[in-house]
């Protein structure tokens, strides 16, 4: 896996933060510059895999590292997403999560919402969803 051989420093990568549990490193095909990947150091097929623990001290790590980039790079805004599935556009089945940042007018574009809902529809993914929470 390409990400598991970053990390056993087999692949060269531009590491810009690590620690006992995460690697960051520039995205080699960046939205913008500076766009950096988090991602655990044990390989997790994605989020579903990784245990909660991990997965908040990723999401403080990542934080902080959209703090620095935004800082650093005199950034608008920062977006930090994951890719959960080969049907949510996951390409490299390690869990990783995008810190990308963003500037005003800079082209990058949203998915825009397919439609409302229909009468009831919100109500029963509600139950559902909540239920599934249980």
């Amino acid at each position: 896996m390409l990400f598991c051989k970053i990390i056993a420093s087999e692949i060269p990568a531009k590491i810009i933060y690590e620690d006992e549990f995460s690697l960051a490193f520039l995205d080699i095909n960046p939205i913008n510059t500076g766009h950096v990947l988090l991602l655990p150091r044990r390989h997790f097929e994605n989020i579903f895999d990784m245990p909660e623990d991990l997965a908040a001290k990723l999401s403080a790590v990542s934080k902080k590292l959209a703090i620095a980039i935004k800082g650093s790079l005199s950034a608008d805004g920062i977006n930090i997403t994951s890719n959960n599935g080969a049907a949510a556009g996951q390409l490299v089945f390690h869990a990783h999560t995008h810190i990308i940042p963003r500037y005003t007018g800079d082209g990058f574009t949203h998915w825009k919402g397919k439609r409302g809902y229909k009468d009831g529809e919100m109500n029963e993914l509600v139950r559902k969803i909540k239920t599934a929470l249980n």
